[in-house]
Parts: C-alpha cells; sequence; structure tokens
C-alpha cells in the first residue's frame, strides 16, 4: 500500500508517514508530525506541533492539529499532541498541544466523533468514543471518560471532569464535575438526572437501569446529609459496580465542586 500526497501539499520530510496515508489538496503537514497508517487528510488539513495521528482517523477541511496552547504560559516549548486511531475530525476542529505546566500532553483517545468546529484545548485527556457535538469547547486541563457526548455549543470549563457515560446537553456551561453517566444541562449546567438514553443505546441492562436510578434518587434526595446518603448509597449499592463507579468519582477529591440537581428527584 502507496502513501499518496497531493501534488498542492506541503509535507515536510522530517514528517512520519504510515503505509497507506491520503494526504489531499492544499495539506500541510509539520516535520515533528507522526500519521498512522491509513490515516487521511482530505484537505485544507493543518498538522502541526510535535503531533501524532494513530491509525485510519479521517480529518476534514480547514481543521487544524497540533496548534500551540492558547495559553498565555507558552513560550514555544515542544509539548505534543497525541490522538489515538478511527477518530473522525470534521471540518473546522481544532485540538492544541499542552503546555510545560500541565504535563506537556495534550491526550485524544480513539473512535471518536469530533464535529464541526468543537475544540480540545491544551492538557486535555480524552477518552476513547467521544462525541463532541457542533461547536462543543473543552478548556484545558479537561479530562473527560470513555462514552462522553458533549452537545452542541456546550462548553466544559477547564481542569473539570466529566465521568464515562456521561451527557452534557446543548448550551450548557459546565463549571463543576459531573458523574459517571450523569446527564447535566443549563447554564450554569445542573444535574438533570441519569443519561438513560445513552445507557440504553449502549445495553445496559433494565435491571441495572433501575437499580441506578434507585442509587441515584437515593444518592441526590432531600433528607441527610450529602455524606450521609453517599454512605447509605455505597450500603445499600456496593453489589453494583456502575452505582460504584459514581461513588468512587466522588471520592475521588471531594473537595472538588460538583454538578447538584436543581430540583428534588
Amino acid at each position: 500500500m502507496s502513501i499518496e500526497v497531493h501534488p498542492s501539499s506541503v509535507v515536510d520530510l522530517k514528517a512520519q508517514l504510515g503505509d497507506g496515508v491520503v494526504i489531499g489538496p492544499f495539506c500541510t503537514v509539520g516535520p515533528n508530525v507522526t500519521l498512522g497508517a491509513r490515516t487521511k487528510l482530505i484537505s485544507h488539513v493543518v498538522v502541526a506541533g510535535v503531533t501524532t495521528l494513530g491509525e485510519d482517523n479521517a480529518v476534514y477541511p480547514f481543521a487544524m492539529l497540533g496548534g500551540p496552547p492558547q495559553h498565555t504560559a507558552y513560550k514555544g516549548e515542544d509539548t505534543q499532541l497525541v490522538i489515538g486511531d478511527r477518530n473522525v475530525v470534521r471540518e473546522h476542529a481544532t485540538m492544541n498541544t499542552g503546555t510545560v505546566g500541565g504535563g506537556g500532553i495534550t491526550r485524544v483517545g480513539s473512535d471518536g466523533l469530533y464535529m464541526i468546529e468543537s475544540h480540545v484545548g491544551h492538557d486535555c485527556v480524552v477518552g476513547d468514543q467521544v462525541i463532541l457535538t457542533k461547536q462543543a469547547t473543552l478548556g484545558g486541563h479537561c479530562e473527560i471518560a470513555d462514552f462522553v457526548i458533549v452537545g452542541g455549543l456546550a462548553a466544559v470549563h477547564q481542569r473539570t471532569r466529566v465521568g464515562r457515560h456521561a451527557m452534557i446537553g446543548g448550551l450548557a456551561a459546565v463549571v463543576k464535575d459531573v458523574i459517571p453517566y450523569g446527564s447535566v444541562w443549563g447554564n450554569h449546567a445542573h444535574l438533570e438526572g441519569l443519561n438513560l438514553l445513552g445507557l440504553k443505546r449502549r445495553g445496559f441492562s433494565r435491571e441495572t437501569i433501575n437499580t441506578m436510578r434507585a442509587a441515584y434518587r437515593m444518592l441526590f434526595a432531600d433528607e441527610g446529609t450529602f455524606q450521609e446518603r453517599l454512605d447509605d448509597t455505597v450500603e445499600t449499592y456496593s453489589d453494583t459496580p456502575e452505582v460504584m463507579e459514581i461513588i468512587d468519582f466522588i471520592r475521588a477529591d471531594a473537595s472538588r465542586p460538583l454538578c447538584l440537581p436543581e430540583r428534588e428527584v
């Protein structure tokens, strides 16, 4: 399998191109770029900085990958952007390299969909099968776990965590951590419940979903203190891995602000 580079594109001779890479018209690929096998730049794509894309990625026109971090402390250091396999990066999407103070690497997993004008900021850690819809934005240092969906025009504030299988509604402003399996919406975002649609789509059983809903109601009820409800939930649902994933997420850093329900559950 050969490498295809359109004559109108500018590809530095030092760039590392895997077998079957296709670079369409008017692309620019820098000297410190690695493109994995069968990755395709459709056209008008810029890949700069110290940037690595894995295999079978598709990058659409006017996307910019590996641009410098939008951070005043950045002084031109060789920080990195590392992207996994089989991602689809649509038009005008941007992903920045890291900063020295944030560890130096922005990491994006595999099998994701990054829609038009979405943005992954510096030092983010993004998991697998993540979807950022149109103009969704991740501030610097965000931690976005597997299977998260961020709705259109939503923004996740810097240094915010979003747990696995969570759903961020369109236009939400997320300034607090979102529990695994949670669904949040609003400005500022509040917890609306569990991401039931996502759980059903991903094959969670009815029994598991019902158990998670009961645990959610216990954890976010009005009675008692939050610590008391947390302890009660652990005692009652310690044998349910999905519930304990939520508990472990909360306990990982109890000092962090958490998205909570706006009304009774």
